[in-house]
């Protein structure tokens, strides 16, 4: 009776997320979980395969307009952590000056960044610098769909994120990936609200928490209906 009484749920874009004396709740492994998540897996392959072959000529047409703005690589990979807190390299389409870039992804980009390029701009604006990520799919470190990677040591609201949210590293239960329950419900960008930055996290958990495959259906058709879209990514 004490646990149930302790039990507190709470609606983060009418996902609920169960926390027990403030800790939100691990999910069991069970059969039918793990059969989820490997649907999830056939699903991230085949999704990504498609989505490459389809996109060709729009991330070779990219990838000659950031080539020809500055000097510099198109891509760059980007030390981010994954599934429980494994780090890996994360690819992106280079919307920064190389000789600007922060590397370690800590200095967030913020409104009217001068480190970025025109190119970069309109990358950012329609999340078009995110689709490398599906090369990071295909290799098993990201899903589609999942809690954003962050780098690690991640600042927001002035504090590192595992000293603003105290259950942080429950977000690591599950590959991250390109789009999530956070960003399809327009809690991306700049991380320096500390209440929005908390958001962002409780998003995630509730996203983990209530994962199903349609779940994930309707994550990647809010994403390109409001990010690729609408424009209004940062």
């Amino acid at each position: 009776m004490a646990e149930l009484s302790a039990l507190r749920i709470s609606y983060h874009s009418g996902l609920p997320l169960m926390k027990l004396l403030q800790e939100p709740l691990s999910l069991a492994r069970s059969a039918t979980r793990d059969a989820q998540m490997t649907a999830k897996r056939v699903f991230d392959v085949i999704f990504s395969v498609l989505a490459l072959l389809f996109l060709l000529p729009l991330l070779i047409i990219v990838a000659i307009a950031v080539r020809m703005e500055s000097k510099g690589p198109v891509l760059f990979r980007q030390t981010r952590e994954g599934l429980n807190g494994s780090t890996f390299g994360v690819f992106k389409f280079r919307s920064m000056r190389r000789e600007q870039g922060d590397a370690t992804g800590v200095a967030h980009t913020v409104r009217n960044d001068e480190r970025v390029t025109r190119v970069g701009t309109f990358l950012r604006r329609t999340s078009i610098d995110e689709l490398p990520q599906l090369l990071n799919v295909l290799r098993g470190e990201m899903s589609i769909v999942g809690p954003r990677p962050h780098v690690p040591g991640m600042r927001a609201g002035n504090h590192t994120y595992r000293v603003l949210v105290p259950y942080y590293d429950h977000r690591l239960a599950m590959l991250p990936g390109i789009t999530g329950w956070a960003q399809a419900n327009g809690l991306r960008g700049d991380a320096t609200d500390a209440a929005l930055a908390h958001a962002r996290i409780d998003h995630d958990l509730a996203y983990i928490q209530n994962f199903s495959l349609w779940l994930d259906l309707r994550i990647i058709l809010r994403t390109i209906r409001h990010e690729f879209l609408g424009g209004t990514g940062n």
